[in-house]
């Protein structure tokens, strides 16, 4: 019989999957799994029990939020270093589920588990930002917190528009950020309020400006920052582009690539999949291409998905 390390976040997603339990249990057994449950302990505790037992089974699921799916990624490629590859089930039922709404997963936890067990192999890129993996975005600046403070409730009611109200607020605060970036063969340089590295259709639980459709086994991220306005004008038409999500290439930089180098005239704050990221004068960030191998039913959806 094959071996399941089934790893849960109990607190997740207002600890809906725990009354779920039981029947993706069930699930994962019937599909001739031997399923050995642990619940996680603290924020690290994913990542630390795939390293350390991911070896020894057939397939690893969490159920919990991007942070769950992040952590356990991390204990994915340090098995990765050792040669060894173990396929992915993932389970989103966290507050937001960015990665799990871009590849169109199922939010309902049972759905999810019947997904995973009838689901292909399909590989998909992890990112590294000063030396810590990110599954689906690294950001600095305005949008940073943003996202990620911006009621739900908001976000769903007013789309991009609730971004312009709560950019408002951080405006008088936040400081602008110089640096010279370069994006493969290409180098930009001044200042922005934002920057994001992503392999996703949004962040925070809300679609990101610019990207329309995300491949997420092509090798690339896409890397979009939103320069200072000089004027009131400027600022106005910044935030119109991210009302509409039509952008002013003359403000808003967007390209893909798969290797990225940023150097700041000051140290810049990152977030990591919704998490600190450290704080860097020079980082580099680097797609590792087909990385983690995830169990998916509509394989069609990870190599192009749209909005």
């Amino acid at each position: 019989m094959k071996k399941m390390l089934f790893l849960v976040n109990p607190k997740a997603g207002k600890k809906v999957v725990k009354n779920k339990i039981f029947e993706m249990i069930t699930i994962f057994t019937k599909a001739g799994y031997h399923v050995e449950f642990h619940p996680t302990l603290d924020a690290n505790d994913a990542a630390l029990c795939t390293e350390r037992l991911g070896a020894n089974y057939d397939m690893i699921v969490c159920a919990g939020g991007d942070g769950t799916l992040d952590n356990t990624v991390t204990g994915l490629m340090k098995l990765k270093e050792k040669g060894i590859t173990v396929p992915l089930g993932y389970i989103p039922c966290g507050s937001t589920n960015d990665f799990g709404k871009s590849l169109k997963l199922k939010m309902d936890p049972v759905k999810a588990a019947r997904d995973i067990v009838r689901g292909t192999e399909c590989p998909i890129d992890v990112g590294v930002l000063g030396g810590q993996n990110f599954i689906y975005v690294a950001a600095f600046g305005i949008f940073t917190d943003i996202s990620y403070s911006t009621p739900q409730k908001l976000k769903n009611r007013l789309g991009h528009s609730a971004y312009i109200i709560e950019a408002f607020k951080e405006l008088s605060r936040i400081e602008p950020v110089k640096l010279v970036a370069r994006l493969d063969n290409k180098v930009i340089k001044g200042e922005f309020l934002y920057g994001q590295i992503t392999n996703s259709l949004s962040v925070g639980g809300f679609k990101l400006i610019g990207p329309r459709d995300v491949s997420f086994c092509d090798g690339e991220f896409e890397c979009l920052f939103i320069k200072k306005p000089r004027s009131p004008f400027e600022l106005a038409k910044i935030l119109k582009s991210i009302a509409t999500n039509k952008m002013d290439h003359k403000l808003i930089y967007h390209t893909k690539a798969k290797n990225i180098k940023i150097i700041g005239e000051k140290p810049i704050s990152w977030t990591v999949d919704g998490e600190e990221g450290g704080i860097f004068k020079e980082v580099t960030a680097k797609n590792i291409n087909k990385a983690v191998t995830l169990m998916l039913r509509d394989k069609s959806t990870y190599d192009s998905v749209s909005d």
